[in-house]
């Protein structure tokens, strides 16, 4: 239960599905409920499937490549930084899909993979957490990916009531709540980092 809820509060603030939703809204303002549910419930399921290939074929890649965990964390800390601050800007979280990407989205049939699993909701940075994750036998693997469905079922809930909540948090609500991610992505980036130069440089943390 450690790893899952470890797993769940990390990648949440991350994965953060309330920056999803407006371009969410946007792209499936002529839909139904019921195919906006759809659309919602595909792109979690495809987001599950990204994390889990990052996290099982992660080490695999680092090994290929010669790259160390400590490497992969600091990359990862300086990702998530990044991230944090474009949520604490103003209109920052904005960028996570380009004004292309988003107009080229609105002729799509299905946009429930890209842009709305990649790289909405699991991006450069909730991959390379998923990769620097160590777990050493498989029932703490089964409760990471179970971490990974209990994100996702998090994520569809978010979604698939955007429209309510962004009438009853409005414009400055939906603000301060991606104020309050991006703190909490920054805390975890700044982490990342300092563990990771920790242990590369043990003499630093005396």
């Amino acid at each position: 239960m450690e790893i899952l809820l470890a797993t769940f509060t990390t990648l949440f603030s991350i994965v953060n599905p309330f920056g999803a939703m407006p371009v969410f809204l946007t792209l499936t303002a002529d839909d139904r409920a019921s195919e906006r549910a759809r659309t919602a419930l595909r792109a979690c399921i495809y987001m599950v499937c990204i994390l889990s290939v990052a996290f099982f074929g992660g080490q695999y890649i680092l090994n290929f490549f010669g790259i160390r965990i400590e490497h992969l964390r600091i990359a990862g800390g300086i990702l998530l930084i990044r991230s944090a601050f474009d949520l604490l800007t103003p209109g920052g979280n904005r960028d996570r899909v380009g004004p292309e990407a988003l107009e080229e989205s609105k002729h799509k049939d299905d946009i429930s993979f890209t842009p709305l699993a990649m790289p909405m909701l699991s991006g450069p940075g909730s991959m390379a957490v998923c990769i620097g994750l160590i777990r050493p036998t498989y029932v703490d693997k089964a409760m990471t990916v179970a971490g990974f469905v209990l994100v996702a079922l998090a994520a569809f809930i978010v979604l698939i009531f955007s429209l309510r909540l962004t009438r009853v948090l409005g414009k400055p609500g939906m603000a301060a709540m991606s104020r309050i991610m991006g703190f909490i992505t920054l805390a975890i980036g700044v982490n990342f980092l300092a563990s990771a130069i920790g242990e590369l440089f043990p003499g630093l943390a005396r």
